[in-house]
């Protein structure tokens, strides 16, 4: 009963702190609120919530790493829960697998105010430090190199993909800090050995939370909705979650 009816609805917020010199050391840090995996369903659960939650964090810049819907009626859901999101910070996004493999002809983010990352960067200025931002959605036939070929190095890079499997690839490329999801941390999960599955391609190598590889960091968030066909809606262990992400300056504060 718990795992239905009280985890689904208790959501955590996890605040992550990182540096990097790309980051001027007399600034102010950087604040991303990432987000992923709504799988938003006919009724809401936490999509009324959701805004204002992420509101009160004061972010500057806040990230979807896909999963909208799980069935086509749910999308006046989500729609809605995005707009208001996209009114509180620049809102970037990018298609999950079940975006990408389910109610291909729905577009998800029109009219939401969110910027779709599809094979594309976006550049922006924060306390006068440059950062891009960059997506590929799943079903893409582009690549991190080509997507980052004429991003300039100096400048901090953000990269947005579903899948939390290309570590490496990041860090080849020079990402400062990926984000992912999909894993939904295995939605249900056992205390100290965690996720029981996660239908990645690493299986538990990042089944949730900060990984680093090089200079690259990955972050793997739960999600906040669950697994949509006949997969039972139930967490356990694995409650939701809304990532806060500072970045400093490399003089201010150490990686955490």
């Amino acid at each position: 009963m718990y795992g239905y009816f009280i985890e689904p609805y208790w959501p955590s917020i996890t605040h992550i702190k990182l540096s990097s010199n790309k980051i001027h050391s007399d600034s102010r840090p950087i604040r991303i609120v990432h987000i992923s995996d709504l799988h938003c369903d006919p009724i809401p659960r936490l999509e009324e919530k959701l805004p204002a939650m992420i509101a009160a964090q004061k972010p500057d810049i806040i990230a979807f790493t896909g999963d909208s819907i799980n069935t086509p009626s749910a999308l006046p859901i989500f729609q809605k829960c995005l707009k208001k999101i996209a009114k509180i910070a620049p809102t970037y996004v990018v298609k999950g697998n079940w975006d990408a493999w389910y109610f291909q002809d729905l577009n998800r983010f029109t009219n939401t105010g969110a910027i779709e990352l599809d094979d594309k960067t976006n550049k922006v200025t924060i306390a006068n430090n440059n950062i891009w931002l960059a997506g590929l959605p799943v079903g893409t036939t582009k690549t991190v190199k080509e997507i980052m070929q004429n991003v300039p190095q100096s400048d901090y890079r953000i990269f947005l993909f579903h899948y939390p499997e290309c570590l490496e690839e990041m860090s080849k490329n020079n990402i400062d800090l990926y984000l992912a999801g999909h894993t939904h941390g295995g939605q249900v999960a056992l205390p100290l050995y965690g996720a029981l599955i996660t239908l990645s391609a690493t299986g538990k190598r990042y089944e949730s939370g900060l990984y680093h590889n090089g200079k690259t960091y990955l972050y793997v968030n739960r999600g906040i909705g669950m697994e949509g066909g006949n997969a039972p809606r139930v967490r356990f262990c694995a409650r939701p979650e809304i990532t806060v992400i500072d970045i400093f300056g490399s003089g201010d504060k150490n990686s955490e």
